[in-house]
């Protein structure tokens, strides 16, 4: 059974061991320690899901709880993918939120498909300014 916990202390290793095992790692700096703990420091809700005391999901979010939620990290243990625990982890997410907050995120591309099943609307005008 999949338990839920919101703003759980998880220390950098076991984050960056999820974000190796949901494929997330590709796209996320796991050979930097030190951006990781601020990734993780700095979040303003963190959701986890846990397999007993195995972490295998986590939804970190930017946000200011009444207008916008930047949803900057949704990952799930492939092991664990396909059994509702990324779309709980984003329902997990909403509780914490203001009734009018939306929430935003860039898809990874592997997960572009996923998040339209969800009820996620495609908007076509992010972008980004890398330094």
């Amino acid at each position: 059974m999949i338990t839920y916990r919101d703003n759980e202390k998880i220390s950098v290793a076991q984050a960056i061991d999820l974000y190796i095992r949901s494929t997330l790692g590709e796209r996320r700096p796991i050979d930097k320690v030190k951006i990781f703990e601020d990734m993780l420091a700095n979040a303003s809700l963190l959701i986890t899901a846990w397999d007993q005391e195995k972490l295998v999901g986590i939804a970190r979010t930017l946000t200011d709880f009444s207008y916008v939620a930047y949803l900057a990290d949704l990952a799930v243990d492939e092991g664990y993918q396909r059994q509702g625990i990324g779309k709980q982890l984003v329902e997990e997410t909403k509780s914490h939120l203001g009734p009018d907050c939306m929430i935003v995120l860039l898809a990874a591309p592997k997960a572009n498909e996923y998040y339209q099943k969800i009820g996620f609307e495609h908007n076509s005008r992010a972008w980004t300014l890398k330094k």
